[in-house]
């Protein structure tokens, strides 16, 4: 009798539904992030954050140019399965729609001129008088490249904008003449070491890797630091053009205030791991607090260009979206 019920005590037990503590709930697996090199500070605290909430996840992030990131996608072919970039246009025109069908704008951003106690001149530069600065013989200035980093092409635009607020013609051809083209990098960030080891005096980069590296710098009007979308109208007047997608190819970018996208790859391998852990990352309690305590202001909530692009996004990203901004 005690072995029959032992048996159906067995099989009722094994049939019962497992449930086990912690993130069981949750997706799990690796989820591949290419991002821009200006984001790689809080997404690696994101990364950290999550990873402790989600023992099963793995962030993996790779850093570059936000236009490499996405040749990355459309050229070699990489897996990836969110990519986030320092201009939201950037998705919207190597990425959409043939590898993405959507784009999220989540956080903003303005240009800074960065140097350090060492730079030439440190002592005498000001908003008033840093283009007279990078003119001098023997400054050594820097900007990352503009085919590959939108930190890159805005630099310039911050200089062709500045010649027309400063009423200085061939300010942008004097500057640039005093650039040699050693003194571009694929991505900004690596500029910080050059800054850092005295082999550049003065640096073109983004507020929050001035505010996260603690680096002087340089603020610039609004009207010049593509960092006030109420200034667009003057922003478009300044163009850059870069390498396209196809071989040869050339793609005009106007000015606009500096504003960040990201979207889900449509070939994403582990999709719904990759919904969960941007639903944190958009979060304005989640990822949009670490962004905002290392210089970086969120969007919050995240903004989409129209109801159309929010119904083509998973619905669990709803909540945190608005087409207002």
């Amino acid at each position: 009798m005690n072995r029959i019920l032992i048996v159906i005590l067995s099989i009722v037990i094994t049939s019962l539904p497992v449930v086990s503590c912690g993130n069981a709930s949750h997706e799990s697996g690796k989820i591949i992030v290419f991002h821009a090199g200006s984001l790689s500070t809080p997404l690696a605290a994101i990364k950290k954050e999550y990873e402790a909430r989600n023992s099963g996840v793995e962030i993996l992030l790779e850093a570059s140019g936000s236009i490499q990131a996405a040749r990355k996608i459309t050229d070699l072919k990489k897996p990836c399965d969110i990519i986030a970039s320092a201009d939201y246009r950037v998705i919207d025109k190597y990425l959409i729609p043939l590898y993405a069908d959507w784009n999220i704008k989540f956080a903003g951003n303005r240009m800074v001129l960065c140097y350090t106690e060492h730079s030439r001149y440190a002592g005498e530069i000001t908003e008033k008088n840093w283009f007279h600065i990078l003119k001098k013989r023997g400054v050594t200035w820097g900007h990352s490249d503009q085919n590959l980093d939108p930190c890159g092409y805005r630099a310039l635009m911050v200089i062709q904008l500045a010649e027309r607020f400063y009423k200085m013609p061939g300010l942008y051809a004097g500057l640039l003449a005093n650039r040699p083209v050693e003194n571009i990098r694929p991505k900004s960030v690596e500029l910080i070491s050059l800054l850092q080891t005295g082999h550049l005096d003065y640096a073109w980069e983004y507020l929050s890797v001035a505010v996260q590296h603690k680096l002087p710098y340089i603020s610039l009007p609004d009207e010049i630091n593509l960092g006030n979308y109420r200034f667009n109208g003057k922003y478009s007047t300044a163009t850059v053009s870069v390498t396209g997608e196809r071989p040869g190819s050339l793609i005009t970018m106007k000015g606009e205030s500096c504003t960040y996208g990201i979207t889900i790859l449509k070939n994403s391998h582990n999709r719904k791991a990759a919904i969960e852990f941007l639903a944190y990352l958009l979060d304005p309690e989640g990822g949009l607090t670490i962004f905002e305590k290392m210089g970086q202001p969120p969007i919050s909530p995240c903004h989409v260009r129209d109801d159309a692009v929010k119904n083509a996004i998973p619905s669990e990203l709803h909540h945190l979206l608005s087409t207002e901004f």
